[in-house]
Formats: structure tokens, C-alpha cells, sequence
């Protein structure tokens, strides 16, 4: 298979219509669906189900959407870490959540600093659930994920702490005088409708809390009384006094990783994994 034949497949199988596919390549339509019927010939297997209406994906071909997905993301991440390795002396990139494991994330780049050898780390602040797809395309080596909310599927990966969570609530709430509630009662609180958090293809799913992207949002938007949140407890470290928390026994757990690609040689990231699993 091709790459272009890969990335025609994915086009198609994501928005579910030929001329929307063809619309986002930048290709007419007709093109487009020899390309894939090409494709369907060689691997001798049906992908799609063609209809008046709709473009569904056969067992068959949600295969390949998700492994041509990691191989598109593969090709992706060795053009770029070539072309990085050129512009100079070795750097790593770091992604983490934004607001999420802040005294965690300190106290590793210090330690690293302290190592010999220890090269420059540019940290990359992001969005939910973005640091995933950040290391899997190249734009970042390594990044701090958080299980269960992130995926750590195809990676290497340490474990570097594990925490219960809290409720978050604005400080005052009458709430904040109880020692623990539960998940159940959080998420049938009337004056604090719980956030939306957008889905992988940047949609948000329906629902009266308000739309927020980052950890800085969510809380600000606590503090003027609009929502609540269940996060990790180390989230207290960070708080502003307009915000108090409640702890919330039956939260899942939640466990940081550091995790990298499988197929790094990087010295350097050895280094930075190393001074992680010290700490």
C-alpha cells in the first residue's frame, strides 16, 4: 500500500462521504474513488459498503482505519524527528496536560537538569487528551499521561504516581462542609452541571454544563459558580482560594505516566526516564 492510497482510505472512512473526503484532500471525487476501489482490489477485501446515502466502514475496513491511522502517524513522526535532528543539538519534547501534574512535572525537570548529559527539554503545554496524538505524530518524544482518561496503547511506559480524586467546588458551596461525596452525588449537583469535554473529533457532546478545553478554564469557570469537576487530588497544590475541594472516595484512581515510543534509541529520553523513575 501507499501512503496516498492510506491517506485517501482515512479521509473517507473519518467524514463517511466521498465528496467531503475529496473536499478536505483537495481532489475531485472521481479520483478519489478509484483510488480506493484500486485499494480494495489489491487487499482483495470490501472496506466500505457504498449507498445512495451513506459510506459505512465493513469489519475489514475499521481495520485498516485504525492501524492505516498509525501508520500515517508513523510516517508523520520520522519526517519530523529527522528534520529536528538537523536544526542543531539535542532537545527532547515534552507534552503534558495543561494544569495537570504541575509539582510532578517541576520537580522531574530539576531532577533531570541535576543529571549529566541532561539535554534541554521544550515543554509543550496542551489541551485534554492531546498529548496522545502530539507523541504519536512526532511533534513530541515524550509526554506525562494520565490513565484513565489518556491512552497509553503502542507506548513504553512507567509508572510515576498514583492519587485519588476531589470535587472541586467554589469555595462557600454548602457542599464544601461535608467530608466526602460520592461520584453519583457530584454529578446530580443542580447549581453546578458538570463540564463538556470535547470528543477526538473536537465536537461537544450535548448537555447543560459549559464547554471547556483546559484545566485553567475548567477552574476559573468554578470559581464563578458555573460548574464542578472531579480531578486528581494533586490538583489542591494549584488552587486559588475562591476554590475549595471535597474528597470522592468511589473516583477512580487516577495513575500518571511518563510514556515514550516503543522504538526510541534516544539516549537522552533514557536519561529523562531514568530521573523519572528516581523520583
Amino acid at each position: 500500500m501507499e501512503t496516498r492510497e492510506l491517506r485517501y482510505f482515512v479521509a473517507v472512512a473519518q467524514e463517511r462521504h466521498f465528496g467531503r473526503a475529496a473536499q478536505r484532500l483537495g481532489i475531485a471525487q472521481p479520483p478519489l474513488s478509484r483510488a480506493i476501489a484500486q485499494l480494495e482490489r489489491r487487499l482483495g477485501v470490501t472496506l466500505l459498503e457504498r449507498t445512495s446515502r451513506a459510506v459505512t466502514l465493513t469489519e475489514a475496513g475499521a481495520v485498516l482505519l485504525r492501524e492505516g491511522r498509525a501508520a500515517l502517524d508513523a510516517v508523520e513522526a520520522a519526517e519530523r524527528r529527522t528534520r529536528r535532528a538537523a536544526t542543531g543539538g539535542p532537545s527532547l519534547v515534552l507534552v503534558t496536560k495543561a494544569g495537570a501534574s504541575s509539582e510532578l512535572l517541576a520537580k522531574l525537570l530539576d531532577a533531570y537538569a541535576a543529571e549529566p548529559g541532561a539535554v534541554a527539554i521544550d515543554v509543550q503545554l496542551c489541551g485534554v487528551g492531546e498529548q496522545e496524538g502530539l507523541l504519536r505524530d512526532g511533534r513530541a518524544d515524550v509526554a506525562l499521561l494520565h490513565l484513565p482518561y489518556d491512552s497509553a496503547v503502542g507506548f513504553d511506559t512507567e509508572v510515576l504516581h498514583t492519587e485519588g480524586q476531589v470535587a472541586v467546588l467554589p469555595a462557600g458551596h454548602p457542599l464544601t462542609t461535608r467530608p466526602h461525596l460520592t461520584m453519583a452525588e457530584v454529578a446530580a449537583i443542580p447549581d453546578l452541571p458538570m463540564p463538556r469535554w470535547p470528543r477526538r473529533d473536537g465536537s461537544y457532546p450535548d448537555g447543560p454544563g459549559p464547554e471547556v478545553r483546559d484545566n485553567a478554564q475548567l477552574l476559573q469557570l468554578i470559581g464563578l459558580g458555573r460548574t464542578t469537576a472531579v480531578l486528581p487530588e494533586s490538583v489542591r497544590a494549584s488552587l486559588q482560594r475562591d476554590l475549595a475541594t471535597v474528597p470522592v472516595p468511589d473516583a477512580p484512581t487516577v495513575t500518571t505516566l511518563i510514556a515514550w515510543p516503543p522504538h526510541s534509541r534516544s539516549r537522552a529520553l533514557a536519561g529523562l526516564v531514568l530521573a523519572a523513575t528516581r523520583l
